[in-house]
């Protein structure tokens, strides 16, 4: 009998840990999306103004049932086990209604391309930080 193994989700764990290196946007960028702007990435990371300001990482929260899935016509969102999105590149349209759906405005848009730019949970970006500021966990 095969085990099945609980799918695990992005989460932000030591925010204050982050410098701001861009290594996570570049991970996803160049290994997801195979392209070396880090427009193409699927997790941002800015800092949050002035000198004083502090590191925000917009990253997907791995919805169960997420309203990105529900607002695509052409179902190149569908949901993933454990929350999240498999994404069907070839399904989508560029039409953008899952980035106005999208509650944490987490879904960039490859405007090369005119397609979507959702995180697909694959943890890349975890592998990156230098910092352990991304983590994978069983929800």
């Amino acid at each position: 009998m095969e085990e099945t193994r609980p799918q695990k989700i992005l989460q932000i764990k030591n925010l204050a840990q982050c410098i701001g290196c861009y290594s996570c946007m570049i991970a996803c960028s160049t290994l997801v999306h195979r392209d070396f702007s880090l427009l193409k990435s699927a997790i941002r990371v800015k800092a949050s103004g002035g000198y004083q300001g502090r590191v925000v990482i917009d990253i997907c929260r791995g919805c169960q049932d997420g309203q990105c899935v529900e607002a695509c016509p052409t179902n190149a969102l569908t949901s993933r086990d454990g929350g999240g999105v498999l994404f069907h590149q070839d399904k989508c349209n560029g039409c953008k209604k899952c980035i106005d759906a999208c509650l944490i405005s987490a879904i960039a848009y490859d405007k090369d391309h005119k397609r979507a730019i959702p995180c697909l949970q694959c943890g890349l970006c975890v592998e990156s930080c230098p910092h352990q500021v991304i983590k994978m966990e069983v929800r």
